[in-house]
């Protein structure tokens, strides 16, 4: 089964990729790889929410966003891999989280993208991570994902 037929089946499609917020481009491609800019939970050019984890947005809401960021994050990978198909792995993963400072629950709050990715994309989707507490995201965003794939 193909990424793209695993997405069709988990009931999701990829979005159109997010435009930058600033001066950068969504992906870059050296090599065998690809380097993805931090993902925000955007949906149709919109965040979904603001706010701490921890305070104003819950760990399991923030689970939910971090699924987003994925889905974003595989957008811009395909916008210069090609095709999902063309990933050979998912190297590493960096989520951040902008929490309340008694939060310490970011680990499982990145597993929502780190499920994503294995979901989509199989053994291939298992990677390396870090899972970064922050004292605030851009435009407030509760999470954000990047990530690094090596693409055939």
């Amino acid at each position: 089964m193909t990424p793209e037929e695993r997405l069709a089946e988990l009931g999701l499609t990829l979005p159109e990729v997010v435009t930058p917020l600033a001066a950068y481009v969504p992906a870059v491609r050296s090599g065998d790889y690809v380097y993805t800019s931090g993902q925000l939970p955007m949906v149709d050019g919109k965040l979904l929410t603001t706010g701490k984890v921890g305070a104003e947005v819950s760990a399991e809401e923030a689970r939910e966003l971090a699924r987003t960021c994925a889905l974003n994050a595989l957008a811009a990978l395909r916008s210069v891999a090609g095709d999902l198909s063309n990933v050979v792995r998912i190297v590493k993963v960096v989520g951040f989280v902008a929490s309340d400072p008694s939060f310490t629950g970011q680990p499982q709050v990145i597993n929502g993208a780190s499920e994503l990715l294995v979901e989509v994309l199989g053994e291939a989707g298992k990677h390396a991570r870090s899972a970064v507490g922050v004292a605030v995201l851009p435009m407030g965003a509760p999470v954000e994902v990047e990530l690094i794939a090596e693409v055939g």
